[in-house]
C-alpha cells in the first residue's frame, strides 16, 4: 500500500497516541468510518484525493 507523506504522517502520530501498528489502526478507523466522518466531508474528501492523485481505471477491482 502507497501512502502520501501527510498520511503517513497521520498514522505515525496516531500510532504514537494509541500504540497501535498501522494495520490495526487502519482497521479502528475503517471499521467505525460512519462514526467518525460526516459522510458530506468524506465525500468531499474522495473527491479532492480523485482531483489530486487520479483513480485507477476500473476501480480497486481491477484486472492488471
Amino acid at each position: 500500500m502507497n501512502l502520501t507523506e501527510a498520511a503517513y504522517d497521520r498514522l505515525r502520530a496516531l500510532n504514537g497516541r494509541y500504540g497501535l501498528g498501522n494495520n490495526y489502526l487502519l482497521v479502528v478507523l475503517l471499521e467505525n468510518l460512519d462514526d467518525i466522518a460526516d459522510a458530506d466531508r468524506l465525500d468531499a474528501a474522495f473527491a479532492r484525493f480523485i482531483d489530486d492523485y487520479g483513480a485507477p481505471a476500473g476501480g480497486m477491482n481491477a484486472k492488471p
